[in-house]
């Protein structure tokens, strides 16, 4: 008799995460596990302690406790930039762009640091030419045709989110982390960014802060819900929307 098939090994696996601040915790013996593939979402009041958790994966911040494995690898003390060479790329609720540059160089910017992890200052013809086809298809591929040559600091806030999931892509990731992409977006521009997410491969393992449920909960197969820094409920869209607990802490508070 053919036993039950091995569940995959998560992509993000949390066990016991905390980080305090003085006398504050912002992060609350979280455990947490994303598989590959899966679309998460992590939702909470301001304050929640999801962009700290954020932080925390992505290597900005080092744990109080706990421990994190990438892709089954230990990663708990490994710094930010070692946890990228895993596969891992983020976003953060601020724009890091350079206002100086046009869509099409920051792109070009991106792949060389992609491919070589550093910026070389030898090129080769045939290396420079499939950079810039790979930057059209980039700018092809998050909507933003017609705006190759524009500054960065030109485009709309819209566009530049549209820009910064380019980048994120630029890499190659295996497991993007977005941080309120849909922050500061019009209610057309939060459709365009939606579609966008739900149209990136499967081989992309994505987990989402956002505030705007719309939007969250429509990309999401799964959602995390923290308060005061801890995991409180864990579902589906359809049973986050159903829950009175999220109404009570989340849909119910002032989250703006």
């Amino acid at each position: 008799m053919t036993g039950a098939p091995t569940p995959p090994e998560p992509v993000i696996r949390l066990r016991g995460l905390t980080r305090r601040f003085g006398g504050i915790t912002a992060v609350r013996d979280v455990d947490l596990d994303v598989v590959h593939g899966e679309r998460r979402a992590v939702l909470g009041p301001n304050g929640a302690g999801k962009t700290t958790l954020f932080n925390l994966v992505a290597g900005d911040y080092r744990p109080s406790s706990g421990t994190i494995e990438l892709f089954g690898r230990g990663v708990t003390r490994l710094p930010a930039h070692r946890r990228v060479a895993t596969g891992l790329t983020r976003t953060y609720q601020r724009s890091n762009l350079f206002a100086a540059l046009t869509v099409r160089e920051t792109l070009y910017l991106g792949l060389m640091g992609a491919d070589s992890g550093h910026f070389a200052l030898r090129r080769r013809a045939a290396t420079e030419e499939r950079r810039r086809v790979a930057a059209d298809q980039l700018i092809e591929r998050v909507g933003l045709e017609g705006r190759s040559d524009a500054l960065v600091g030109e485009i709309s806030h819209g566009e530049q989110r549209q820009l910064e999931l380019a980048v994120a892509l630029a890499g190659g990731p295996k497991l993007i982390m977005l941080d309120e992409p849909a922050a500061g977006l019009s209610a057309g521009e939060r459709q365009l960014l939606t579609e966008l997410l739900l149209s990136l491969e499967r081989d992309i393992t994505i987990v989402l802060i956002e505030h705007d449920m719309d939007v969250a909960l429509r990309v999401a197969d799964s959602v995390t819900l923290m308060h005061d820094g801890a995991v409180v409920i864990e579902g589906t869209p359809d049973e986050i929307r159903s829950s009175e607990l999220v109404q009570a802490l989340y849909l119910g508070s002032d989250h703006a």
